[in-house]
């Protein structure tokens, strides 16, 4: 069994090495063995002012946000500790006091200076 990484794109582990290159037979990506690192910090998040986010920062609500299955809101003001950068239409995993695990988008919140 081969010590291979898996895929950057689709996470897979049944690359193989192919002239020097590592490819992936599920999605097609095709990555140099020394990338594997940049292609993860690719991912560029950014909050509603522009700024540049990054995983265990702190964030602050700025509008007033209904939560699924919850009969109360999510406040404007409301600050958000260590957060988690993911992809996806909900870019940032992170717990909330009061509301527990939660996805929120990028651009309803603000970093905290």
């Amino acid at each position: 069994m081969s010590n291979l990484p898996n895929c950057p794109e689709c996470k897979s582990t049944y690359t193989y090495e192919d002239r020097g290159l590592l490819i992936c037979p599920e999605c097609g990506f095709e990555w140099s063995p020394g990338e594997e690192a940049s292609a993860q910090e690719e991912l560029v998040v950014r909050d509603a002012n522009g700024t540049v986010l990054a995983d265990g920062d702190s964030v602050t609500v700025i509008k007033d946000l209904k939560v699924k299955g919850s009969s109360s809101a999510l406040k404007i003001g409301t600050k958000v500790k260590n957060i988690r950068l993911v992809e996806g239409d909900h870019n940032i995993d992170c717990k909330i006091d009061g509301f527990g695990a939660m996805k929120l988008k990028s651009e309803f919140v603000k970093k905290n200076g």
